[in-house]
């Protein structure tokens, strides 16, 4: 597939500390796994937060390991079309919410 985004890329991110400040990525992928790991949320419920996110923030890197994370998680079709929804929903209300702004400003100035 030819695409902005080369897949194959994605499995160079464990190797972003080549670029320099290598500590600082060491401490990133430190902080990252110990973050998924099982907690008070399952594996598959950051997973599936994860992918949401990933559609939120419109990272397709992120988007495809998470799709298949999920899956290896356990995680259902049905699971991360909701997962996916929910992102949409969030991201779609924050728009909105902020055409607030917009009416404020609409009223100072026609009224």
């Amino acid at each position: 597939m030819n695409t902005y985004y080369n897949p194959e890329d994605l499995k160079k991110f464990g190797k972003i500390g080549e670029l320099g400040a290598n500590e600082l990525a060491q401490k990133f992928f430190a902080y990252y796994g110990e973050v998924f790991k099982e907690g008070a949320l399952s594996e598959r419920e950051k997973s599936l937060i994860a992918l949401a996110v990933a559609h939120a923030v419109q990272c397709p890197y992120c988007i495809d390991a998470y799709a298949v994370d999920s899956l290896e998680k356990g995680a259902d079709e049905d699971m991360i079309a909701e997962a996916i929804h929910v992102s949409v929903a969030i991201r779609g209300g924050a728009s909105l919410v902020h055409g607030v702004q917009a009416m404020n400003k609409v009223k100072d100035i026609t009224m």
